[in-house]
Order: C-alpha cells, then sequence, then structure tokens
C-alpha cells in the first residue's frame, strides 16, 4: 500500500520542488497537495477534516507567511500561519498518527555570532517574521514531541519569486546595482531541500526534533549576486553596501549560517556546495526561456 503524503503550500517554491519529483517516489508514495483554497490551515476545523478524509502518514508543512517586512506591519497575519496553523496541523499530526514534517527558518536566530548555529542554540529572533516562526516550531514540539523541524535560509529555485530570480531580472534591466556585503548566511536551493525532505520521509528510524538543512558553505548577499551574474553571463557591475545603506522594515540576522552536520549524521542528507546547486537552477532557468 502506498502511503500518503499530504504537502501544505503547494503551490511555494518547496512544494512546486516536490511537485516536480513527486513521480520519481509514485510506486510508494501518494501525493496531495494543497494550497489555500483547497486547505486554510488556519482554520482548525478544515485543518481535522482533511486529515479525517485523506489520514495522511506524512504531512509537509511547506507552507508559511514569508515576507519578511510586511510581518512588520501583519503581525496578526503572521502568527496565524506560521504560528496557530502550525499548532493545527500538529495536533492533527498526532491525533491520526501522522509524522508532522515542519519547514522553519534560520530567522530564528538573531545573528549576532560568529560561528554556526547548532539546533540546539539559544533562539532571539529580532522581527516578527522570526518571532511567528520561533512560535510555531515551539508549538509543534509541545504539542506533537514526535514532529521533525528542518530549519532552512536564502530559499530559491526556478519557481515563484526569490533573490536569484530577482537579481536576473534586474540585470536585464540595469548595468549596474547595489547588494549587502556585510550579512552572511547560507543559499539553499529548494529543489535540494525538496529531496532532503524525501529521504527523511524515507527512513523508518525516525529521529524527531529540530534539523537544520541548506547548501553550504556560508556566502554573503553580494558574493551570491556576483556569482548569479557570473553563471548568467551578466555584464552587469555589483557594488558592495553595508546594511546601513540598505534600510529594511525588518531587521535582518547579520550571521545566521547553520551547522548542518546533524541532519548528515541522522538522514544521511547530502549537502550540496551552494555553486553548484546555483548553477543548476541557472541552466533550468536558462532552458526554460
Amino acid at each position: 500500500m502506498k502511503k500518503r503524503i499530504l504537502i501544505t503550500g503547494g503551490n511555494g517554491q518547496l512544494g512546486n520542488c516536490l511537485k516536480k519529483i513527486a513521480p520519481d517516489y509514485e510506486l510508494n508514495y501518494d501525493f496531495r497537495f494543497t494550497d489555500s483554497s483547497d486547505l486554510d490551515i488556519t482554520d482548525e476545523a478544515a485543518v481535522f477534516d482533511f486529515f479525517e478524509e485523506y489520514k495522511p502518514h506524512y504531512c509537509i508543512n511547506a507552507a508559511a507567511y514569508t515576507a519578511v517586512d510586511f510581518a512588520e506591519k501583519e503581525e496578526e497575519m503572521a502568527f496565524s500561519v506560521n504560528a496557530d496553523a502550525v499548532a493545527f496541523l500538529a495536533e492533527a499530526s498526532k491525533k491520526f498518527k501522522t509524522t508532522f514534517i515542519h519547514v522553519s527558518t534560520d530567522y530564528v536566530f538573531d545573528g549576532e555570532t560568529e560561528i554556526s548555529y547548532s539546533e540546539d542554540d539559544f533562539t532571539q529572533p529580532s522581527g516578527v517574521y522570526g518571532a511567528s516562526k520561533l512560535k510555531g516550531e515551539n508549538l509543534a514540539i509541545e504539542l506533537n514531541p514526535e514532529s521533525i523541524i528542518v530549519r532552512t535560509s536564502w530559499l530559491y529555485s526556478e519557481f515563484n519569486k526569490n533573490f536569484v530570480k530577482t537579481m536576473l531580472n534586474l540585470f536585464s534591466q540595469k548595468e549596474e546595482l547595489s547588494v549587502v556585503a556585510d550579512q552572511f548566511g547560507q543559499p539553499t536551493n529548494a529543489n535540494d531541500l525538496a529531496e532532503a525532505l524525501m529521504k527523511i520521509i524515507a527512513n523508518e528510524n525516525k529521529t524527531y526534533g529540530i534539523f537544520h538543512f541548506s547548501n553550504y558553505p556560508e556566502t554573503t548577499w553580494y558574493e551570491f549576486a556576483s556569482k548569479i551574474a557570473e553563471f548568467s553571463k551578466s555584464k552587469v557591475k555589483i557594488n558592495p553596501i553595508s546594511t546601513d545603506q540598505f534600510p529594511t522594515a525588518a531587521k535582518r540576522p547579520r550571521r545566521s549560517t547553520m551547522d548542518l552536520s546533524k541532519i548528515e549524521e541522522k538522514y544521511n542528507v547530502e549537502i550540496k556546495h551552494w555553486e553548484q546547486s546555483l548553477e543548476e537552477c541557472i541552466g533550468i532557468l536558462n532552458n526554460s526561456k
């Protein structure tokens, strides 16, 4: 019998990447992709009714409120999607014996460090988005100890809006632009994250708790943009600037690099160099033109 996998946020970056690889796993799994029109995860009754009908063996929560700056003004909405809805999914997963996998973020850290964060390090978000995601993590673990939380960072892909596609669009319009060079993090190709989540699902010896996944090693937004330009053969001039020169409504972590060893060890997940994954993504985008 095929195991049933419910994916919320089916039209987001990660959801689309999971859709792309779903045919590779159809022998063993039945996938159900939902978005807000199919399943309103902020509606507790709707969540429990859906679980009652579909009875998923696994639930990947790829839905999130990710508008970091807008979250400063839309706090209620951010907490509704990133915290309250997570609680409903975690509770439903516990009731129906569903393995709950929740995707979180490096923004749960304040970034005031010089070393990579481990899963057990102190969390202290500096904005509403990070605070809402952290509350979602805490609720998931409190309400369903058999939850798997995967924190990721700087997510991009060939789908939807993201930093890579924004840069490529700007390269086609401008001869020169400026990018922040004093914020450090790890880009993550959402296709790699999708494969990592399927590896977790396929592992029969589940380890629950919090994990970190991204590509490696750390870089800056400026270096990331410069490599996008190189791989896309753009002649645009990119100038490094400081965070102070590019003010935003929400404060970004200065260095939110994460230790990836736990997910490598427990789930034998492959961690790819971010430049390799970026080049693959740009190749896909070029072929789709």
